[in-house]
């Protein structure tokens, strides 16, 4: 069994909960998806391989995994709740394409240690942290640059004119 198989196993059973093959099979397909999932994600692709699970009870394993420290929630901006391991993965924080929601992991020790640096003038104690950062990507960009260079001068977006408020 494996690490975290019984890190989750001692977390429901602390809680009172059983373990059933509905929850072994959702935190199998979540621990081998290495993808920011949400529960809608991971309800299809557990549903996939079991047709009698139901979102609810994908959603509340979700919400145990959190707990036992094995899933983190992420938020990308757009009203979705994601997860994505957490157990023994290190810190990152995300770029995130505002044009075709890809997500970039990154990681950068310089921006730790500012992060560390205000920390500690202002004496605060932090319990977790988060950055995401929203643009476009490269690909996104390319695209774009392709599309402008096919049309006319025309331009994409017309603007009515204000009404004269004199």
């Amino acid at each position: 069994m494996t690490e975290e198989k019984e890190i989750f196993h001692q977390h429901i059973q602390r809680a009172g909960l059983k373990r059933t093959a509905q929850r072994d099979l959702i935190l199998d397909v979540f621990l081998r998806t290495e993808k920011h999932l949400s529960s809608e994600d991971l309800y299809r692709l557990v549903k996939a391989e079991e047709p009698n699970v139901g979102h609810t009870t994908v959603y509340r394993t979700l919400k145990l995994l959190v707990e036992a420290g094995l899933a983190r929630e992420v938020r990308f901006g757009d009203g979705r709740t994601r997860y994505e391991h957490n157990y023994k993965h290190p810190h990152h924080d995300h770029m995130i394409c505002t044009e075709c929601g890809r997500t970039i992991e990154f990681y950068s020790a310089e921006l730790e240690a500012i992060q560390d640096a205000i920390v500690a003038g202002h004496r605060f104690k932090p319990t977790q942290h988060s950055l995401r950062i929203f643009g476009v990507c490269a690909q996104c960009q390319r695209r774009k640059d392709v599309n402008s260079e096919e049309t006319s001068a025309e331009p994409r977006v017309r603007f009515a004119s204000a009404p004269n408020t004199q």
